[in-house]
């Protein structure tokens, strides 16, 4: 898999509670990805990377999961994913050919470490302090880029588990994506779970078997509800993240601070 390196282009910035939003553009060569970057007013800010479910967009994560970690002085990077949001072929089906959904699946994981490297050489953030977050679709890629980038240094994962039972061609399928031997690779860094109780898409003893494949530290947060967290469990998700960030040694101070 060849290694892309992103430059940015702004399309648009304005000024939201607690900081600022900024519509870019990340591109390396014939790529484009849209993504939605949010800062807090304070520089060298702990800053993470969030990726989106299947049929959602950049915006949702941004606006629900990005805002919420503003309020705690986060920076945030929401991606359209392929296939999503405005990205190229996302006003078509998405393609059922396997080789078609494994080379999108490829372009994900190359994009989504490509996004780290970017938001790590950013001014605003620091590289020291960088966590995932990922709802469903965007929970098991999180978890596989974490488990390849030791510099995603905290992990929270919602409505996501292990693979479904039954998934058809389930040895092919581990041989790309593995959530269980995933969530191994992170032993010592912070994960956490959040999951519904009522959950039909990632059904309870999906996320149960990931959590039981993980080492410590980890955290398994349940909900009364469906495959959306509700406002409340976002908050509560976002200010364990930036906890969990906080509690990491800052490259700017060479000191632990609160974020």
């Amino acid at each position: 898999m060849s290694r892309l390196d992103f430059s940015v282009s702004v399309r648009r910035s304005s000024r939201v509670a607690d900081g600022t939003q900024r519509v870019i553009d990340l591109v390396s060569g014939n790529a484009r990805v849209p993504a939605v970057w949010l800062t807090p007013s304070t520089t060298r800010a702990p800053a993470a990377l969030l990726l989106h479910g299947f049929s959602s967009s950049k915006e949702r994560m941004s606006q629900a999961v990005g805002r919420a970690l503003l309020t705690h002085g986060v920076a945030s990077l929401a991606l359209d994913l392929p296939f999503h949001g405005e990205r190229e072929g996302a006003d078509r089906a998405i393609p059922k050919n396997p080789l078609a959904l494994v080379g999108a699946w490829r372009t994900a994981i190359a994009e989504a470490c490509a996004a780290v490297s970017w938001l790590a050489a950013q001014p605003e953030t620091d590289a020291a302090r960088l966590a995932v977050v990922g709802y469903s679709l965007g929970g098991f890629l999180a978890l596989m880029a974490a488990a390849d980038d030791e510099r995603l240094r905290v992990v929270t994962l919602a409505a996501a588990g292990d693979l479904p039972d039954q998934t058809p061609y389930a040895a092919f399928v581990r041989g790309l994506v593995n959530p269980l031997r995933a969530a191994a690779a992170i032993a010592g860094r912070p994960l956490l779970l959040v999951n519904g109780r009522r959950d039909r898409t990632t059904r309870p003893a999906q996320a149960e078997r990931l959590h039981d494949a993980a080492r410590m530290p980890k955290e398994l947060l349940w909900y009364d509800g469906g495959h959306w967290p509700p406002t409340a469990v976002i908050e509560r998700a976002a200010a364990w993240t930036a906890d969990r960030l906080a509690e990491i040694e800052s490259t700017s101070t060479g000191k632990r601070r609160r974020a």
